[in-house]
């Protein structure tokens, strides 16, 4: 599974990265903001986008509107990382059809569930 992960910040990138190679998941590219994500995305194949919500530039929304409105990139995974509470922003994220959320801080068990779900989702889609 090819994985692009978003974060602007360098250390939330880092640990996010280190936790996908334990979990057995090593083809993973990174980029620091949404615009750098979407010219990656257009330009490679990647089976699940990793997105911090709050980065300058192309937050995870934005980024999540685009990837969806994009007929190439449409069906693309999507899990987004937030440490967001808002009800109203969730919802928001929901309605954009958000694949899967991950609240900061979490741990390994929480990604790995998420994944799960993930993969899951995946399967009954291709097997309908």
């Amino acid at each position: 599974m090819k994985i692009l992960v978003v974060d602007d910040m360098a250390s939330m990138r880092n640990v996010m990265v280190h936790m996908l190679k334990s979990l057995g998941h090593h083809n993973n590219d990174e980029a620091e903001n949404g615009l750098q994500a979407l010219k990656m995305l257009r330009q490679s194949h990647y089976d699940l986008l990793v997105t911090d919500l709050h980065m300058p530039n192309l937050n995870g929304k934005q980024l999540l509107e685009k990837v969806r409105a994009d007929q190439k990139l449409h069906d693309l995974p999507v899990l987004m990382v937030t440490s967001e509470d808002d009800r109203s922003v969730v919802m928001s994220l929901i309605a954009e059809k958000v694949t899967g959320f991950i609240v900061k801080p979490f741990k390994l068990e929480t990604l790995k569930k998420q994944l799960s779900k993930i993969n899951y989702q995946k399967v009954a889609t291709v097997n309908a």
